[in-house]
This record gives structure tokens, sequence and C-alpha cells, in this order.
């Protein structure tokens, strides 16, 4: 063992741990001090990022079962059943910290690390998702130049990592806020295929069965990740580069090949990816979900620089590597699969039946530990939730608080706005077309749809959150976030159902970020229950403030659906000149966190209305019963901007013109934010059989005009097709590139 630790309380600041921390960590170890590797590892299994000590909490009541749910939380993915003996694999998470300090390999590694999460419970990747926040990039301050930089660096290392892997980005969202001025957030979504009795656990049981190492050479990169990424930012964060991974999408390419070779043998018990907290987080994992004991040999692991110590083997966070427990006398065989992918694969421990985790550096044991205390005893913090001040003054205001504004006028601001106009400066970088199965792309509004080869289906998939909502309102705002990944989905015409969630927060020792996470909890677990769309995977991310100011609560979440034919992926954008235009839903005037209040008054503030699940049930129900019987050209949830923004979207997309006449109890409603709508295309033909499913459902239902013409109108406003056009495809790329 090491000799006792000195300065104490320097190195436990340096580990983010408190002494009440180091008294329970001597009793686990039976009253001893512990040595720095096995200190080490305590502050990393122990981080926010790997414990959840402060968010677990209000993470436990999710609901996370129905039939179609094969694994739920706690594995690397969550997985559902698709039909046909085949699965979905999915998850969510963020790179938020690494990206604000190093972008492109920031953002990079999150899309690397969350591929790995999908192909490590045995399932080839598909479908790539991001959802981005960054702060002002418009005009010419130092933070907007700077959060340009940003978006450049992020968008070059999405696209740059799941290019180079061949997984289509299918699709994403991207909001701009100065909360976000200080730590933007980059949050990763992947989405793989697998055959339901072919998915792989991260186990490691058996004793005697050999633990390996595979995927690429260890380094010194992404040293104290974990930690970094559980803590604020000050002025000096920029310092913390060298906690940021560097990743190599050419090598993960390989060890996703490898795996997949793998997985068709019957050699494996068990696979892990080394994500955060790398080879500390994978073995107690593996180990502690078994209730098994582990032996490594930490001088055995391939190493690619000089002078490495067992604590920067156990906490180095380089990518592109995995932990497996293979089955005995299968070794060689493994090693010659991964050998011959031109990766590293080593022997460097076993299994035991002690529960405790033992490991060696040159034959002298270096750290001797329980494994289910590590994983399971970090604290659990109740820390203190105190409503936020100000959201007496912002729940106050209305939308009549604010100066009358023309409708022309309101238009033309809106529909420039860097929240609405399309992103094809960040998508076009992306492959979105490679595997050949993507059928709505990035850019064709709402979900994202690819076809199932293997069973003639297809899934949809969309990414959602109103950050504006979520802070006027944590819990219908979360809410609503559910509600509107769910609305996009079922426009598709496919049938929500489940979701993973990104939860992007403060600084949980503000009781006012922690009661706005707790909100956003209880919001998410209420709309789940109510829309039977159960949580099978996630990630907390907290933390992310600069100098005490703290992001927007951004609970983003990923919705996937299931379209039983791959021939009725129903598009969302104007399909043919003459067919009529319906408004489905009822508009009552709600503005509260509207892109209206945003846009012209630079201000959040408002309430929302009560949440109807039943209506936006119906509205679901309706819109895929309607697209299996083909009544439907085309549909678009309305949501951001109103009707007008919508009805622009469906036409700048589609180059087709539209003239819309709606009713209204004021003029400025075609930029209200209401819930449960759309707007559905219908040839003439089926508007009687449409109309009548909305009349069977109990919606509101309402012919609002037809496609076609030489300009977009809605009520007032009109604007030409060609500068529409112009407007919508050409902003962002003006925006972004001003500095060139």
């Amino acid at each position: 063992m090491s000799q006792q630790l000195e300065n104490i309380e320097d190195v436990l600041k340096a580990h983010k741990l408190s002494l009440a921390d180091y008294d329970h960590i001597k009793q686990i170890l039976d009253g001893r001090e512990p040595n720095i590797v096995e200190l080490g590892i305590f502050s990393a299994m122990w981080s926010e990022h790997c414990s959840y000590k402060s968010s677990k909490k209000y993470l436990n009541g999710f609901p996370t079962k129905a039939p179609w749910v094969i694994q739920g939380p706690g594995e690397n993915a969550g997985v559902i059943d698709i039909g046909e003996g085949m699965a979905a694999v999915f998850k969510m998470e963020s790179h938020n910290h690494p990206s604000f300090i190093e972008p492109f390999q920031g953002a990079a590694t999150g899309v690397g690390g969350i591929l790995r999460d999908v192909f490590t419970m045995g399932a080839r990747p598909v479908a790539n998702l991001n959802a981005l926040r960054f702060g002002d990039v418009e005009g010419s301050s130092d933070v907007s130049r700077y959060q340009r930089h940003l978006v450049k660096g992020v968008v070059d290392g999405i696209g740059s990592y799941g290019n180079c892997m061949g997984v289509p980005t299918i699709g994403g969202e991207m909001g701009f806020d100065a909360s976000y001025n200080g730590n933007i957030l980059v949050n990763a979504f992947a989405l793989g295929l697998v055959k339901s009795d072919e998915i792989f656990l991260g186990l490691a049981e058996g004793t005697g069965n050999p633990v390996m190492y595979v995927g690429s050479k260890t380094g010194r990169d992404g040293l104290g990740g974990a930690v970094m990424s559980s803590d604020s930012f000050t002025e000096e964060s920029k310092s913390l580069r060298p906690t940021v991974q560097v990743g190599d999408p050419f090598t993960e390419k390989l060890l996703l090949e490898a795996c997949l070779e793998l997985f068709q043998t019957d050699h494996v018990v068990g696979i892990q990816d080394m994500g955060a907290a790398g080879l500390t987080s994978s073995a107690f994992e593996m180990a502690g979900r078994s209730g098994s004991g582990m032996i490594m040999h930490l001088d055995r692991v391939p190493a690619r620089e000089e002078g490495m110590t067992p604590y920067d083997f156990m906490l180095s966070e380089s990518q592109e590597r995995m932990l497996l427990c293979a089955k005995k006398g299968s070794e060689q065989e493994i090693i010659d699969i991964f050998e011959k992918w031109d990766l590293d694969a080593a022997v460097v421990g076993e299994v035991t039946d002690t529960g405790m985790m033992e490991l060696f550096w040159h034959g002298d044991r270096c750290a001797y530990m329980p494994i289910d205390p590590v994983s399971e005893e970090a604290p659990i913090l109740d820390r203190p939730t105190k409503r936020p001040a100000y959201l007496d003054e912002v729940n106050s205001k209305t939308v009549e608080s604010y100066p009358e504004v023309s409708e022309q006028e309101a238009f033309e601001k809106l529909i420039a706005s860097t929240e609405v106009v399309d992103k094809a400066w960040v998508y076009n970088q992306y492959d979105s077309m490679v595997q050949t199965n993507t059928v709505k792309a990035p850019g064709s509004l709402d979900a994202s749809s690819i076809r199932v080869k293997e069973n003639g289906k297809a899934l949809s998939m969309s990414s959602d959150c109103n950050p504006r909502y979520c802070y006027i309102d944590p819990f219908k705002g979360a809410a609503l976030a559910v509600i509107e990944s769910g609305r996009n989905v079922a426009m598709s015409g496919a049938q929500p159902l489940a979701i993973t969630d990104c939860l992007n927060f403060g600084n949980p020792e503000n009781p006012e970020v922690m009661w706005q996470f707790a909100q956003a909890c209880e919001g998410i677990k209420e709309a789940c229950l109510e829309l039977d769309t159960p949580v099978v995977s996630g990630n907390v991310s907290l933390y992310n403030e600069t100098n005490g100011e703290s992001v927007f609560p951004t609970p983003t979440i990923a919705m996937v659906g299931l379209n039983e034919d791959e021939n009725r992926i129903l598009p969302s954008q104007f399909q043919k000149e003459g067919n009529q235009i319906l408004l489905l839903g009822t508009t009552t005037g709600e503005f509260g966190g509207s892109l209206y209040l945003k846009t012209l008054f630079g201000e959040t503030a408002g309430s929302l209305a009560e949440i109807d699940y039943t209506q936006e049930l119906r509205l679901w129900e309706l819109v895929i019963k309607a697209n299996k019987e083909g009544l439907l050209a085309s549909a678009k949830d309305v949501n951001v901007g109103g009707i007008a923004i919508a009805v622009a979207k469906m036409a700048a997309v589609s180059g087709l013109g539209a003239s819309v006449q709606v009713s209204l109890d004021k003029s400025r409603d075609i930029f209200d934010e209401s819930q449960s709508r759309a707007l559905l295309e219908v040839a003439p033909k089926d508007v009687e059989a449409v109309a009548r499913l909305a009349i069977d459902l109990g919606l509101k239902i309402e012919a609002i005009g037809s496609v076609g013409g030489e300009s977009m109108q809605v009520n007032a406003v009109k604007m030409p097709m060609d500068q529409l056009h112009t407007i919508y495809f050409d902003t962002f790329a003006r925006v972004i590139d001003q500095d060139i």
C-alpha cells in the first residue's frame, strides 16, 4: 500500500471531496486512510457526474416500464421492442463543460461516447441527433464573436466524428439565449438497432472469468474529466483543457466493427464503455451490477505514454476503449479479433467472488476497496430548495403588458430570428444519408425518420426543449418538452413510445436551481405517465454556470416512436398546390415564454396555461390514424411562433405558397403558442373524412386556407415566396459567418 496522504485538506479540495466524505471513506475502508489511487477512485465515483448525488432523489420516481421496454435506466443505454425480433437502443448525454473549454474535441468526444454507449449494448448505431444551446451569436461584441467561434467548433466536431463513423446525423435542435453566454450546452443522442435476443449488458460475473481491455491505448488525456464536469466555471476554466478528451473516430469505427464481430461469437459475458471516469467507472459498475469482485493488474493496460501511474490508468478518460468480461478460455480468440482490426487487446484481470476491487502494479497491491459501497454509498444529498425570487415578477406579466406591434412587423422579425430560420449551415456539414435509411432528414421539419430494413417499419425521433418555458415554469416547461417531442414524432405518423433525457441545470448548491430541477423532474414524471412514454435512459448535467450565472433550466427530451409502415412516413411540409390546410386544436392566446415576447421585447416572461393531456393524446391519435388511412398529405405541429411561423416554415421548405385566414380573438394570436395544435394538409376529397375523425375524437378542426400561390399569407401578414425563401435559408449563414 502507498503511504498515508499528506496535506489532506488540499488533496481533498483538489478531488472535490469534503471532510465528511473523507470520514465516510475511512469507514468503508475499515478505519484506515486511503492512498492516492483509492482517493482518486472515490473522487470520480462520487462526483456529481458519476453518482448523481444531488439529483438521484428526484430521478427515482421516473416511470420506466411498459410492455415495449426491454431495458430501462441503469445500463449503457435504454432498449425498446420494435417488433419482429428487433429492438431500438438509444440514449442522450451531455458534453457541455468539455465543449465550452475545447469546442471541437468536446463535441466530437460527446458523439463518440454516446455511440459507444449504444454499440456496447450489441447494437449497430444508425442515427444521431444533437441538441445545442449557445449564447448571443448576433452582433459585434466579444461575447457574440466568441459564441460564433463555439458554434463553428462544436458543429465541426460533431460532423467530423459522426461522418467518420458512418452514422447519419438525421436531425436535432439549436437554440440561442444570453443565459448560455458563459456555458453552452452540447447534448448528443444516438440510436442503434439490434436483434432482441442479442443484447449485451455491462456485467462482470463468473469467478475466474478474464477481464479484458480492448481498443485504444491509455494516455493522460481526459484525466479528471468527470470531476471537472461536476463544478462551475470561472475565468480560469480554460486552463482545464487537459481534462478534455481527444477523440479518434477512425479508431472508434474499428472498435465498433471489432465489437460487432465479437458479439457474433459466444465469448462475451458482459461489456462496458469506458466513458466518464474511464477504467474506474467501467470496472466498478460491471462488478457492482453482478455482485462480484475483481482483480486488475494495471501494468498490463496498454499505455501510449511513458511514466504513467496507477492513478493515471484508473482516472484517464482516453477515448475509444472498452472493458469486457470474457468466458474463460476464449482470451486468445478475442485478442485475435481485435488485432485483426489493429486494436489493442489485453487480459488485465479476472472476476472474483470477494466483492472487493484489488488493483496491482507490477505485483504490488496498490488499492483494495469494497466494490458495492464505492458504487452505492456516494452521499445522496438532500439539497435545500427555494422557489426563485424572479418568478413573481416574470409570471405577473402578460402580453398586454407590452406595446402593440403590427402583425407584419412582428412577422418579419420572428421569421428572421435565429431560433426560427433554417440551420442548413449546420446540418449540411453532417452526413445525413449514409447507410441509405434516412427518410425525413434535417431541415424537413418536426421529427426525423429512418426506415428499419429488417422489419419494414420506421422509427421517428425528435429532440426538444423550450428553455423559456422552463425558466418561467420549470414543472410545466419540462412536461411540455416531453409533449413537444412526442407531438413532433406523431406528426410523422409514428406512435411515440419512450424518451431519453438530458437534464441541464445550473449550480445545485443554489437552492433556486435545485428547486428548478426538482420541479422539472416532477413535470417529466407527470407527462411521461399521462402520455405512456416511459424514461428508458438519460443523463444529468449540473453546474452549468459561470461566475455565478446559471443557464436557463434545460431538460432536453428525445422521444422515439414507431411507424408500422416505412412507406407511411408523413412529411411536414406542403406537398401539392390546391390542397386544403386545416387547423387542428384550439387557439387561446398564450404568450408566456413565447418567441413573440423574446424577439420583440427581449423578455422571457408570462405564465403557462394548464396542460390538457387528453387533448394532446387525441391530437396524436388523429394524425396517426388519418396517416394510416392515407388521408393526410402533410402535418406540422404549431408551436414556437404560432400559426404564422408554422405556415411560413411549411411554405419555405416546400417552395409552395399558402393563403390562410384564421378566426382569432386578437390579431396577434397568429403568433400565440397554445399547445395541442397542428396544421394538416389534406386533399380536397379527404377533408370531410378528416373532419369526421376530429369530431369523433372531440377535437376542434377548422379549414383555414389552401396551398399555392406566389406568396405566403396568414391573415394580415403577407410575404412573397422569394423573399421568404431568402430570409429563411440565408439568414443563419450570414449571422455565423459575419467575422469572415
